[in-house]
């Protein structure tokens, strides 16, 4: 795992690293990102309503094929995903976009 990575791994997406708590939040519910630039890191899907989820999500980010473009990451429909706080579902990286 090179630095970048470990910076990531269990790090709330949109967080700032230096934050004094860059990780979850025992009462927000999550998606792990899976693969891609954004590996490691977790989405908060708090309040998403499950076709929202099923959506997927396109994120910015500086680290993808397009320096300020989109990663692109969904849900597979024929994993479980479970209820409640913590990490519910995983997104897994499907492309980048300018």
């Amino acid at each position: 795992m090179n630095g970048d990575e470990q910076l990531l791994n269990g790090r709330v997406y949109g967080h700032d690293h230096d934050a004094p708590n860059p990780g979850p939040l025992p009462h927000r519910t999550y998606a792990e990102l899976v693969g891609g630039p954004l590996d490691g890191l977790l989405l908060d899907i708090t309040g998403r309503r499950p076709d929202e989820v099923d959506a997927g999500a396109a994120l910015s980010t500086e680290l993808g094929r397009f320096p300020g473009g989109r990663s692109l990451y969904d849900p597979r429909p024929d994993e479980p995903r479970t209820s409640g706080p913590g990490v519910s579902c995983r997104f897994y990286h499907c492309g980048d976009t300018p």
